[in-house]
């Protein structure tokens, strides 16, 4: 769903390990509706001219959070927006205009074709199907729609970070990682009918390793 509060390599000591949904909610007081670290600033400088270029008008954000893509899919144009997200304790802290629901991104409560642009920041590393989400996300785009979203980088694994956050109790936590490659990014989105048009591995600025994958794809307009 999002973003690692810092990231460290396993020599450190190790903090609490949380299941996902008690982290989230661990997390939820002290989560801005906004990048808040160099990990969510590199990737939001990536995906926010993706959505601008993909122009929406029906957008959904899958594993919003506290929404910090709503402002970016608002500038981007689009005129309906809806966050959808598993954590109701990260929901209870929406901010915004834009409708939000509680769902699952591996079977979203919502219509085929609904949306012409499907987006998700860093969700990818709390599902441990990958292809549920990638079906997912086809099924409820229009023909012509856009998926653009991003996971953490191959290089988590390789080079031993974790995915940790301090709580609103000052305590440090560490949230579950599901790795995933790119070539099986790619295979899903084949799979599904979703044309791969970018694919970005940013680094954070200064950085040597990349933090991020970033895809873009636009779901093809033959029917089966």
């Amino acid at each position: 769903m999002r973003g690692a509060g810092v990231w460290q390599r396993l020599w450190r000591r190790a903090p609490e390990r949380v299941p996902m949904l008690d982290g989230y909610a661990r997390w939820a007081p002290t989560y801005p509706p906004r990048p808040h670290n160099p990990l969510m600033a590199t990737e939001a400088a990536v995906v926010g001219p993706m959505l601008m270029m993909a122009a929406p008008r029906r957008a959904l954000d899958v594993g919003t959070g506290t929404g910090r893509n709503i402002e970016l899919l608002t500038a981007a144009g689009a005129q309906t927006i809806v966050g959808v997200d598993l954590s109701a304790s990260m929901l209870s802290r929406w901010t915004h205009h834009a409708a939000r629901v509680l769902g699952d991104a591996r079977s979203l409560p919502f219509a085929s074709g609904t949306f012409d642009v499907v987006c998700a920041s860093l969700m990818c590393g709390d599902v441990p199907d990958l292809g549920a989400w990638i079906g997912e996300a086809s099924r409820v785009l229009g023909r012509g729609g856009h998926l653009v979203y991003s996971d953490f980088h191959p290089s988590w694994s390789r080079e031993g970070w974790r995915r940790t956050f301090t709580g609103a109790d000052g305590r440090e936590y560490e949230l579950p990682l599901h790795p995933h490659g790119i070539e099986q990014h790619l295979d899903l989105l084949a799979a599904n009918d979703l044309d791969v048009r970018t694919i970005r591995e940013p680094k954070i600025p200064g950085g040597h390793t990349p933090v991020v994958v970033v895809l873009h794809a636009i779901k093809l307009q033959r029917t089966r």
